[in-house]
């Protein structure tokens, strides 16, 4: 069978948990460890060059986190996303993240502002041709910086925990037909609200761009947003 973890290097005083629970998740996270698929300790165990101890324990931790179901007498399974998780999810960012810009524009830097300005022009030449590496690492600098000026922390860890729940489906929203450059737009658009303090309309774009990226992941899936709700009602 195929390695896809690599030994683990002690080289810091983390706990060696934590280490094994940040490998798996990015592992979830990135695909390696596909949806449905059996965590097996011992082969985790012997991949990782640590004993089963700290891989139960990650195991765990990943499953109140959402990212690991245990099923009965089975085991542990790498948890699937429902298009109801998605909706909810991303129902649930969009407030956080309309929060986060209008704190804001009210409390961010003028260094902070440079950040926004210069990753805009950076990531603006990766729309076309089509750069998705660049664009989605861009995406995530972005936001932070924005989480980062909100001075809110519990607020960063909240919307944090929700984004790595759906960073599984961030390629799947940017590689849309034409959502790249739309994308580029809106976060052109969010930069310049907080830019001129304006709080409201900071967090109008803000929720509306996570909704965009909502339904671009659900067009994508072949999922019609509105027929989602009535099957639900």
């Amino acid at each position: 069978m195929e390695r896809r973890f690599v030994p683990i290097k002690l080289d810091n005083y983390r706990p060696l948990r934590d280490i094994v629970f940040e490998s798996l998740r990015e592992a979830i996270i990135e695909g390696v460890l596909k949806p449905g698929e059996r965590l097996m300790e011992i082969q985790l165990a012997e991949e990782m060059g640590v004993s089963r101890t700290p891989v139960r324990e990650a195991i765990r931790k990943l499953e109140l986190e959402g990212f690991i179901v245990m099923v009965p007498r089975k085991g542990a399974y790498v948890a699937g996303i429902s298009v109801k998780d998605i909706t909810d999810v991303f129902e649930l960012r969009a407030a956080l993240e309309a929060l986060a810009a209008g704190l804001a524009a009210q409390r961010i830097t003028e260094s902070e502002l440079e950040e926004l300005e210069r990753l805009l022009v950076h990531t603006s030449s990766s729309t076309e041709p089509m750069d998705l590496d660049t664009l989605v690492a861009g995406d995530i600098s972005l936001h932070d910086i924005i989480y980062k000026a909100s001075r809110n922390q519990r607020l960063v860890q909240n919307i944090n925990h929700l984004r790595e729940q759906l960073q599984r489906l961030r390629t799947t929203s940017l590689a849309h037909p034409g959502r790249m450059r739309v994308a580029w737009e809106e976060h052109r658009k969010i930069v310049e609200a907080i830019s001129e303090r304006n709080v409201a309309l900071a967090q109008t774009l803000a929720w509306e761009h996570i909704e965009n990226a909502e339904n671009s992941v659900l067009e994508a899936m072949g999922v019609v947003k509105e027929e989602l709700h009535n099957e639900v009602e």
